[in-house]
């Protein structure tokens, strides 16, 4: 697996200091406030653990399945929950964990949905920032590290569900997914 990797972005290392410094900047914001950190799945699983492990401030934990890109290496356009909250936002401080903000599509889609559903205040933190792929106008308001536009796997990132369980972010080599 490691040998359909181009290149290494970020390793485990690079990643922790990412981490030790968003989940400092989360538990000053939210001082007091036990927010609800809702999990999108499955590509921000490892991140979410590591970030609230880090935090310093009562949490509650939920997850949500959101969908817009299947197998397929590009965005459908459409975005389709497959797993909803367990727990109402209603009053509540929502932050959302995403592991990258490519299109901004499911990102627009899941702040109007908690809007809907009369979240106090919703904020999304995001291990990666894609902002060469942005579609729609959406920024997260706690944000890791800017990546390149190149088709990045591991560490919660996949490809056709492969590569999550690496240790590290890496560019998978082009002709992994073209063939």
């Amino acid at each position: 697996m490691n040998d359909d990797i181009l290149k290494v972005l970020y390793s485990k290392q690079d990643i922790d200091a990412i981490i030790k410094r968003l989940a400092g900047e989360i538990s000053r914001d939210y001082a007091g406030k036990n927010p609800l950190v809702v999990c999108i799945l499955k590509g921000a699983i490892m991140f979410m653990t590591d970030l609230v492990r880090e935090l310093d401030e009562y949490v509650e934990l939920d997850f949500m399945d959101v969908s817009s890109y299947g197998n397929a290496t590009e965005s459908s356009g459409e975005v389709k929950v497959i797993k909803d909250l367990d727990t109402s936002v209603a009053g509540r401080d929502v932050l959302i964990v995403e592991d990258i903000v490519d299109t901004g599509r499911t990102l627009s889609y899941l702040i109007k949905i908690f809007k809907t559903r009369d979240a106090k205040s919703i904020k999304v933190c995001t291990l990666m920032d894609k902002p060469d792929r942005r579609i729609k106008t959406v920024e997260a308001d706690y944000v890791g590290t800017q990546v390149p536009n190149e088709f990045v796997v591991g560490y919660g990132l996949d490809y056709a569900e492969r590569y999550r369980n690496l240790p590290y972010i890496g560019v998978l080599k082009p002709e992994i997914y073209q063939n």
